[in-house]
């Protein structure tokens, strides 16, 4: 399930991003290629607490393998955490050191761990001793340029226990600034022997293939290159299986794609809920589709705005049948 490699080609994981990585997208992200998929980044408190929204994050047990990621900064609650998402049909936990939002950071979590990297290997540390399945761990580059301290995580993660780690390829402190120092990435892969994957702008098969190059990396993990291209993991595996790009899936197989989406989450999450949580990644697709600007704005007014969730998927099918948008 960890092995570095697929029938001889580089993993390619979809990144959990909050918001983002639900249930549904990946579902399809799976289906569609990617080797495999990390939930929303889950509070291990608030999944101890049993709060109603981090128990529907932590849902995904028929997906294979089932990767849930934990969050916390305390190692009793990491610990019971780690459990619970066993109990849940986890077959991978992931540790977030990686999240720079400052909600999260600022309650010493994410990547904040990584300014004390004692405390950091404790709470790796409680996960893999309290957990009866593997444990990975993601992580930046360091807090900021001055502290880039990945390489010693990751030589304390392998100590610990740890199986895989993820570095993104930017410190705490740019958040999503410049671009990713793929480069960077060497220092962790020279000094551990766990496979390692590169995060950062990766947005096609030619970024993936340079990342590996630069980084020495043996797969890659998709974060944002996925907005509103669930198949852009699995488009990158099949490229780099057999040295060719296969692009885009056809504007008819993104329709049913964006419709199969946009469903799922109306069944997930509910009518009101589901409409609102999909219009991001409405407007997403539209970018996706390669319509001109002008174009896109339009759908987007129409469709991001819209309350009926019929009205929604009969217009997303017309956008891609190229009919033009009713005045709003």
């Amino acid at each position: 399930m960890l092995k570095t490699f697929i029938s001889g080609t580089p993993m390619v994981a979809l990144a959990p991003m909050s918001g983002v990585s639900d249930l549904p997208f990946r579902r399809l992200a799976h289906r569609l290629g990617a080797t495999f998929v990390v939930s929303e980044m889950i509070a291990s408190e608030e999944l101890v607490k049993s709060r109603a929204d981090v128990l529907r994050r932590a849902e995904g047990r028929d997906l294979t393998p089932f990767v849930m990621q934990l969050a916390g900064r305390e190692e009793r609650w990491m610990a019971d955490g780690a459990r619970i998402a066993e109990a849940k049909g986890a077959d991978i936990i992931d540790i977030n050191m990686g999240c720079p939002a400052k909600e999260v950071t600022g309650k010493l979590s994410g990547s904040a761990l990584m300014r004390n990297l004692d405390h950091a290997q404790a709470l790796i540390r409680a996960v893999v001793q309290a957990a009866g399945i593997p444990v990975t761990l993601k992580m930046r580059l360091g807090w900021d340029d001055k502290t880039r301290n990945a390489a010693e995580l990751a030589r304390r993660a392998e100590a610990e226990g740890v199986k895989l780690i993820t570095v993104h390829g930017r410190t705490r402190c740019q958040f999503f600034k410049g671009a990713a120092d793929w480069d960077g990435v060497r220092s962790v892969v020279e000094t551990t022997s766990l496979p390692v994957l590169v995060n950062g702008d990766i947005n096609s098969p030619a970024d993936a293939r340079q990342a590996l190059d630069a980084s020495g990396a043996q797969g890659v993990m998709v974060g944002r290159g996925a907005y509103g291209a669930p198949w852009m993991p699995g488009r990158i595996a099949k490229a780099l299986s057999c040295d060719h790009d296969p692009g885009d899936p056809s504007l008819s197989a993104q329709r049913d794609i964006a419709l199969e989406h946009v469903d799922a989450m109306l069944t997930h999450y509910g009518r009101e809920l589901g409409l609102k949580n999909a219009r991001k990644h409405i407007g997403w697709y539209l970018v996706s589709s390669r319509a001109d600007a002008m174009t896109v704005k339009a759908w987007r007014a129409r469709l991001c705005t819209a309350l009926d969730p019929q009205h929604v998927l009969a217009g997303l099918s017309a956008f891609y049948s190229g009919v033009e948008p009713l005045a709003a």
